[in-house]
């Protein structure tokens, strides 16, 4: 989808130099979760919606500083 492709270029543009590795798992019936390292950072299913712009990077700072 369009929002993966987004999620996907606004990771690498901000923490490319900080991954080893972005995959993308296809799912049925309209979920979109992000996981860091088996963390949930973002589930459209639990908050009704797609991620804002900046939203999956902010959370992937976050959980990346603890």
């Amino acid at each position: 989808s369009s929002y993966a492709v987004g999620v996907a270029q606004e990771l690498l543009t901000h923490s490319q130099h900080r991954m080893v590795s972005l995959t993308f798992t296809p799912g049925d019936k309209g979920i979109f979760d992000v996981t860091v390292n088996g963390s949930k950072i973002f589930s459209k299913q639990e908050t009704g919606r797609f991620p804002e712009p900046g939203e999956i990077v902010s959370a992937f700072i976050k959980i990346e500083a603890t």
